[in-house]
C-alpha cells in the first residue's frame, strides 16, 4: 500500500498551520470576551451566516460520512444519499419553525428547553443521557473511525492517530465557539476542495478504464455500467431494503432521524443559538445548499470504487480479514492520488474529523457546565469559573473517548450503522417530546417523561420482537422483510416511525387526562409572526426543493 510522501506531509502541515494559526488569531482577538459563558459556549452575536452554515456542515460531516457513506455507495449506491439530500429539506423546516422558538424563548441548551417547557426531572434525565450519548457513541465512533481511515492512508499507528486527532480537536475547542465557528470555515473549504478532487480523479479513473477521458464521461459510464447503484427508492425484494426501506426514505422514519438530529440536537443547534433570527436562518440555508453537494463528495467515490472493483482493481486492497469490506473504498481511492493531491485529500478527511470532534466536545462542555454543574453542583459559580469547568470537561471527555473507543467494536458494526443504531433507540421519543412541546401547549411533564423512557423501551421491544413473533403479516404493506436467515424484521426506519406515532398517541392521552384534572403545563412563547421568512430565504428554500424534486425524478 502507498503511504503519504514528503509532498503530502508538507501540504498537510500547511493545512494544520493555517487552521491552528487562524484559530489562535481569533482567540487572541476575542480573549477578553471568552470569560463570558454565552460568548464562550455560543459565540453570541459573533458568528456570521456563512460561519454558522460552514460550522453546521463541519460538525456534521466526519469519518462516518467519508468512510461509512462511501462504503454504502460501494455496497448499494446512491440511495444512501437520501440521508444527505433529505437533510437539506429538514434544515429548511428547522430554520422556519424550530429556531424561532428557541430564540424567542432565549433557549441556549436542549436540557434548558426541557426544564423551561416541562420540569427539572425531564431536563436532568436528558442532560445525563445526552452526555453519555455524545461521549460513548459520537466522540468514540468519530475518533476510532477517523483513526482507522488515517491509519490506512498514512500507515501511522491507530492509537497514535486517535491521540493526534484528540489533541488537535482539544486545541480548537478550548478557544470556544467563536474559534470553532470561524476555523470551521477553513475546515469546510479543505473538506469540499479535497473531497471534490478525490471524486474528480475517481471518475477520471473510471473513464480511463473504459478507454476515454473526462470526469463527466466517467459519471455517464457509471450510470450505464452499474445502473442498480443509481436508484433512490428500493423495492421490497432488494437485499438492502432493511437499510433503505423504499418510500420510508421520503415519507417515514428518515424525517424523524433528520428532524431530531438537526432540530433537537445540542451540538447542531448550538451554532445558530447565539445569532439573531435572520442570520441564523441564512446560515442554516447555506448549510442546506452545502448538504446538496455532499453525496458528490462522499457517495460517488464509493460507486466509482465498486465499478473499478468489478473491473478487477483493488482485489486485495478492499479485503479485511480475508473478506470484502466496503468501508475501505474511500481510503483505497485516496491511495491512488498523486503526491500533493493525496495530502490535500488527507487534510480534507482530517478537517472533517477534527471539526466534528470539536463540535461534539463543545456541546458536551456546554451541557455539563450550564445544565449540571451550574444548576446542581455550584449555582454560585462565577462566569470565569464556568468557562474553566467547560474547558476541563472538553479535555476529560476526549480522554475518556480515546480510552474506551477501541473496546466498543465500532469497526465491526460499521461507523454509520453504529451511530444510527444507538441513537435510533431514543430519537423517536425525544422528537415526540420536542415537537409536542413546541406546538401543543397542553403537553404535560408526565407525558414527556413517558416519551423519554417509554420511547426507548418501545424501540427495544420492536427490535427484539422478531425473535418471539412472526411478522410476515406486515410484509404485504412493506413493513417487514426477511433478513439473511429468513426471519421477518421491521426495517430500522419503519421501526422508528412506529415508536414515534405510539409516543405521540400516548403523550396525547396522558396530557388530556392530566388537563382534565386541572394540571396546566408551562407553554412556550409562540406566535405566528415568528415563522414569517424574508423573501431571500424563501427563494433559496424553493431552489433546494426544486433540486430535490429533480434528483428524485431522475434517480427514482
Amino acid at each position: 500500500m502507498n503511504f503519504l510522501s514528503t509532498q503530502d506531509y508538507i501540504v498537510f502541515l500547511i493545512y494544520f498551520v493555517i487552521v491552528a494559526g487562524y484559530g489562535l488569531w481569533i482567540y487572541n482577538r476575542k480573549k477578553k470576551e471568552s470569560s463570558n459563558t454565552k460568548d464562550y459556549f455560543l459565540a453570541e452575536g459573533s458568528l456570521t451566516w456563512w460561519a454558522i452554515g460552514a460550522s453546521l456542515i463541519a460538525s456534521n460531516i466526519s469519518a462516518e460520512q467519508f468512510i461509512g457513506m462511501s462504503g454504502s455507495g460501494f455496497n448499494f449506491g446512491l440511495a444512501i444519499a437520501a440521508y444527505e439530500w433529505m437533510a437539506a429539506a429538514t434544515l429548511i423546516i428547522v430554520a422556519l419553525f424550530f429556531i424561532p422558538v428557541y430564540l424567542k424563548n432565549k433557549i441556549f441548551t436542549m436540557p434548558q428547553f426541557l426544564h423551561q417547557r416541562y420540569n427539572g426531572t425531564v431536563a436532568m434525565i436528558m442532560a445525563v443521557f445526552w452526555l453519555l450519548l455524545y461521549v460513548v457513541v459520537n466522540l468514540t465512533s468519530i475518533l476510532y473511525l477517523g483513526a482507522l481511515a488515517i491509519n490506512s492512508i498514512s500507515g501511522l499507528d491507530i492509537t497514535l492517530c486517535m491521540y493526534g486527532l484528540a489533541i488537535f480537536a482539544i486545541f480548537i475547542t478550548l478557544g470556544g465557539m467563536k474559534v470553532i465557528g470561524y476555523t470551521d470555515v477553513i475546515q469546510v473549504f479543505f473538506l469540499i476542495l479535497g473531497g471534490l478532487i478525490t471524486t474528480y480523479l475517481a471518475l477520471q479513473l473510471v473513464a480511463d478504464k473504459h478507454g476515454t477521458t473526462g470526469a463527466i464521461k466517467g459519471f455517464e459510464i457509471l450510470t450505464k455500467e452499474v445502473p442498480d447503484h443509481f436508484h433512490m427508492i428500493f423495492k421490497r425484494d432488494n437485499p438492502h431494503y432493511l437499510d433503505i426501506p423504499g418510500l420510508t426514505m421520503l415519507l417515514g422514519g428518515l424525517w424523524i432521524v433528520n428532524l431530531n438530529y438537526w432540530g433537537c440536537n445540542q451540538y447542531i443547534t448550538q451554532r445558530a443559538l447565539g445569532a439573531d433570527l435572520p442570520t441564523a436562518r441564512n446560515g442554516i440555508l447555506f448549510a442546506a445548499f452545502l448538504k446538496m453537494l455532499m453525496p458528490i463528495i462522499v457517495v460517488l467515490p464509493g460507486i466509482a470504487a465498486f465499478f473499478l472493483y468489478q473491473k478487477g482493481m483493488f482485489q486485495t486492497e478492499m479485503l479485511q480479514g480475508g473478506e470484502l469490506n466496503p468501508d475501505r473504498a474511500y481510503p483505497v481511492l485516496l491511495n491512488l492520488l498523486p503526491a500533493g493531491l493525496k495530502g490535500l485529500s488527507f487534510a480534507a478527511l482530517t478537517a472533517a474529523i477534527v471539526a466534528s470532534l470539536a463540535g461534539k466536545a463543545n456541546s458536551i462542555a456546554t451541557i455539563f457546565t450550564l445544565d449540571i454543574f451550574q444548576k446542581k453542583i455550584k449555582p454560585e459559580a462565577s462566569e470565569k469559573s464556568l468557562v474553566n469547568v467547560g474547558k476541563i470537561t472538553v479535555v476529560v471527555s476526549m480522554i475518556l473517548a480515546v480510552m474506551i473507543a477501541p473496546y466498543l467494536g465500532i469497526d465491526k458494526k460499521g461507523g454509520f450503522q453504529y451511530i444510527q443504531e444507538y441513537t435510533g433507540f431514543v430519537s423517536p421519543g425525544i422528537f415526540a417530546m420536542f415537537i409536542l412541546g413546541f406546538f401543543w401547549k397542553k403537553t404535560t411533564s408526565n407525558a414527556a417523561l413517558f416519551a423519554t423512557i417509554g420511547g426507548f423501551l418501545l424501540s427495544v421491544f420492536f427490535k427484539v420482537l422478531p425473535n418471539f413473533a412472526d411478522l410476515s403479516f406486515l410484509s404485504g404493506m412493506g413493513f417487514a422483510v426477511p433478513n439473511a436467515v429468513g426471519v421477518y424484521e421491521i426495517p430500522f426506519l419503519d421501526r422508528m416511525g412506529f415508536v414515534f406515532l405510539i409516543c405521540i398517541l400516548v403523550m396525547y392521552i396522558i396530557s388530556t387526562i392530566e388537563n382534565k384534572k386541572g394540571i396546566v403545563p408551562k407553554g412556550l412563547e409562540v406566535d405566528k409572526s415568528m415563522f414569517r421568512a424574508h423573501p431571500g430565504f424563501v427563494a433559496g428554500a424553493l431552489i433546494i426543493v426544486l433540486m430535490l424534486v429533480a434528483l428524485y425524478s431522475v434517480y427514482w
